[in-house]
């Protein structure tokens, strides 16, 4: 917002960003150095880690000095919490805070844009804060069509009245942060709440999904932004960190999350439907403990990220036996292609196989393949080659052979 909001409202509304965020390695007693203002302002510090209702889990942290915010996350720091929310409880580690200028004032405001398959919403009201879905019966709503533009739309028309003098100010503010929203790719942003002062308006606490898949395209828009895990979800791998890197570099998709580095079950599965359909079929079997990943890779990622990719997941794979000796199971598969080159793919599935034949034949993998898709007989015909050549167990089955089979033919004889 401080690096748009000027652009998108011709310079009439712009937002002092006087936030800091801490994490663990932030060192306390360099932050009134790089940021001078948090010895002069009172300040507001809270939790930063993708859950709300921090203000009723007693989170919220207002008015104080930075003597005093510095002292209240110090004790909170690395300390697990349970947090209720509407959604249930969840347990979690503090580790990131998030400390502002705290800005006094009277009245509090509730926006929220999302998105939807035809149209976009608009949600505003006069009721803002904590108690936003108490006072639900105050929200208005504007939907925008597919294709149309906020300009099209009668922004102040659809504002309630009792903002008065305010009405135009609030609808140019609204129609600026949609052009933000459209322009970086949000999918969801929510200021509750924000307050106007002295005919600016200051956000005062913000929610934001951004859509992962435009990363390639609004890279120097959001900078070095990284997505973080969600409340209470442990910490991601280097693997994972280096698969969500090779997946920040395309506009193809790939994605890892180990479950259990000692399962005996690795899907290497093409197609985000595909690789939901695999891991149930897994499950279905009874064999939900030895489900040792959830991935997929998809869009027709090039040669040289498909090898990455292979390469993360067989040296994870292959870095211990099975205590009892019994075999881990590698299954390649995969839907019918669209526009997924499936030649193209396996010659870099295959280029990672090979540099781990050893460690695979020493961790008894034994590998199961079935695709389909454009170049898909070129593609099975490397891999049956891959496995003769190499001297490993692979068998191989086209679009013929129903999606999962390979999964039953693996884990049947267990």
């Amino acid at each position: 917002m401080a690096q748009a909001l000027p652009e998108f409202s011709g310079g009439k509304f712009t937002y002092q960003a006087d936030v800091v965020l801490i994490g663990p390695q932030t060192d306390l007693d360099n932050v009134p150095e790089e940021h001078p203002w948090v010895k002069k302002a009172k300040l507001v510090a809270k939790p930063d880690q993708l859950f709300g209702k921090r203000g009723k889990n007693n989170l919220l942290y207002v008015n104080k000095s930075w003597g005093e915010v510095k002292k209240w996350i110090q004790e909170r720091m690395n300390k697990k919490v349970t947090i209720t929310q509407t959604t249930g409880q969840t347990t979690g580690v503090l580790t990131h805070f998030l400390v502002e200028r705290f800005v006094p004032h009277d009245r509090e405001y509730y926006v929220a844009l999302t998105t939807h398959r035809d149209h976009d919403t608009i949600h505003f009201s006069t009721q803002g804060g904590v108690d936003i879905e108490e006072v639900w019966d105050t929200v208005v709503t504007l939907g925008i069509p597919m294709l149309s533009s906020i300009e099209e739309m009668d922004v102040e028309g659809f504002l309630p009245d009792e903002l008065g003098a305010e009405k135009t100010t609030v609808a140019e503010f609204i129609t600026a942060l949609y052009k933000l929203f459209v322009d970086y790719h949000f999918t969801y942003l929510e200021l509750n709440p924000f307050t106007l002062q002295k005919g600016s308006v200051v956000p005062l606490d913000a929610v934001a999904k951004l859509d992962d898949y435009a990363s390639y395209q609004c890279a120097e828009k959001w900078g070095k932004i990284k997505f973080p895990q969600s409340f209470g979800m442990p910490q991601p791998t280097g693997e994972e960190d280096y698969v969500a890197e090779l997946d920040e570099r395309t506009g193809a998709s790939l994605k890892l999350t180990l479950l259990n580095l000692q399962g005996r079950v690795w899907n290497l599965v093409a197609g985000g439907g595909a690789s939901v359909i695999y891991a149930d079929t897994v499950v279905d079997l009874g064999f939900a403990e030895e489900l040792a990943m959830y991935g997929e890779y998809s869009g027709d990622p090039s040669t040289e990220l498909t090898y990455e990719y292979t390469k993360t997941i067989l040296k994870l794979m292959t870095k211990q036996k099975d205590p009892q000796g019994r075999p881990k199971y590698l299954l390649i598969g995969g839907g019918i292609a669209n526009f997924t080159d499936v030649a193209k793919t396996f010659t870099g599935i295959i280029q990672a196989i090979e540099e781990y034949a050893d460690h695979l034949k020493k961790t008894n993998v034994k590998i199961y393949v079935r695709r389909g898709g454009p170049n898909y007989k070129e593609g099975l015909a490397k891999m049956r080659k891959m496995g003769e050549r190499l001297g490993l167990p692979v068998e191989v089955y086209g679009p013929e052979t129903h999606m999962t089979k390979i999964v039953s033919m693996a884990l049947e004889e267990q």
